[in-house]
């Protein structure tokens, strides 16, 4: 993930146009899709070498570290708490329905065995276990779908496309070949798509870092064509912050809920109608940090979820598990709190469509079939107006204990009698509709 706002629309538009042309989903993709939005909570993890010296993803090009320097950390990579089975479990008690993790990151090294080069985990560190393979096939076990973040840019390898990031890791700029590391690329997304099982979602990140060179040609059309192909149900997303290209299947937001740029990324990203998802991190970093101790409350990451719901989105919610392979136990209390409110209102999120009212200052709402669920996030009165148009009201409820809820409905809309605040992030309201 970025760490600053790269200037990208010409270089994004230009790749835009070299997307996967005259794309038609197939039936599977279709169904995949609607999947996806069914199951609104993911995981996203952020792990490797990076996570041995502690100071988040981006330290490579941070600290502009010679790529042969950088390289010599795998020699001590052994993450001995690693356990697929303890991670897998502890996102589905929390209520996670998919896992995105990094099967290769922008400081390139590759966290699973691939044929393609000997800097992996499997060839270039003494704990030689192919950690996606194990983090995948525990997912299918216990009923996750696995997505892969893949990188597009690559400060080690010394073939790859120099842009706007990554200037400082020591590659011979004689040694560049974007040919050659195109055919690298799509060899890798071959191995992740013939080796591991049904993948949910292929996920790039790196587009923007061309935003220098509006004549770069990406070739996604080439790398979309190939996901398609070896797994048509696979969905394409890409973290470029401009509205799809052709050829994706989902639309994804970085730090922000859809619609809103709070965090500055999603300037001029407008929402599209495909399935949506915002990318949030639990804590500040993305990947481990050493000094990162400012993790978000389960009540904001409730609220966070909730919101995206209330816009038809998913909320991947990333953790960066630490150097030695355990998840941070901030992480698993705040995962544990999660699973506890889903499993009580997860009704209210799973399966819902965005509520017939757009989002309010005061909170969010969910739909499924005649069932309305108002979710007041932030209301100090006892009272609350909700704008409903369109359907009539046959009955309100405390979604919480079935407590009756008065109410008083005209052509504008519906009051609602809501009393006393309860202890809690998410006050649901069920509100029975017809049309």
């Amino acid at each position: 993930m970025k760490k600053f706002l790269l200037g990208c629309c010409a270089a994004l538009l230009a790749s835009a146009s070299a997307a996967q042309s005259g794309y038609t989903p197939a039936p599977e993709n279709i169904a995949a899709r609607q999947r996806f939005s069914d199951n609104r909570f993911g995981i996203f993890l952020h792990w490797g070498l990076y996570a041995m010296l502690g100071q988040g993803e981006w330290v490579m090009n941070n600290l502009s570290i010679d790529r042969n320097e950088y390289a010599n950390l795998a020699g001590g990579f052994y993450p001995s708490r690693f356990d697929a089975k303890q991670w897998v479990t502890a996102f589905r008690e929390a209520g996670a329905r998919y896992v995105c993790f990094t099967a290769r990151h922008h400081d390139g090294f590759s966290m699973f065995r691939t044929a393609q080069s000997p800097y992996n985990v499997v060839d270039a560190t003494p704990f030689g276990r192919d950690v996606a393979k194990e983090l995948a096939e525990e997912c299918h076990r216990q009923g996750l779908a696995i997505h892969f973040y893949y990188s597009l840019i690559d400060w080690w390898r010394e073939d790859a496309p120099r842009g706007g990031t990554g200037r400082g890791t020591g590659r011979d700029p004689e040694k560049e070949d974007v040919g050659a590391y195109f055919e690298f690329m799509k060899a890798q997304l071959t191995e992740l798509l013939t080796q591991y099982g049904p993948v949910g979602a292929i996920w790039f990140d790196g587009v923007w870092d061309q935003s220098g060179n509006p004549a770069f040609d990406w070739r996604l059309g080439e790398l979309y064509a190939l996901i398609h192909r070896l797994q048509p149900a696979c969905l394409v997303i890409n973290n470029h912050h401009l509205a799809p290209f052709e050829g994706e299947d989902a639309q994804t937001f970085e730090r922000d809920l859809p619609g809103e740029n709070t965090a500055g990324y999603s300037a001029g990203q407008e929402v599209s109608s495909l399935p949506l998802e915002t990318c949030q991190t639990m804590s500040d970093s993305w990947g481990y940090s050493i000094t990162d101790r400012r993790y978000k409350s389960a009540d904001v990451l409730i609220r966070y979820l909730a919101g995206a719901a209330g816009r038809g989105g998913n909320l991947l919610l990333n953790i960066g598990p630490q150097p030695d392979g355990a998840l941070p136990e901030a992480a698993l209390e705040r995962l544990a709190e999660m699973g506890r409110w889903l499993r009580m209102n997860g009704e209210t999120i799973y399966a819902t469509q965005a509520g017939p009212v757009t989002p309010r200052t005061w909170g969010v709402t969910t739909r499924r079939g005649d069932r309305v669920y108002v979710h007041v996030l932030d209301w100090p009165d006892k009272e609350l107006f909700v704008p409903l148009k369109g359907l009539r009201v046959r009955a309100a409820a405390a979604y919480a204990d079935g407590r009756k809820i008065e109410f008083r409905q005209d052509d504008e809309g519906v009051m609602l009698r809501i009393g006393e605040r309860p202890e809690g992030p998410d006050q649901i309201i069920v509100l029975t509709v017809k049309e």
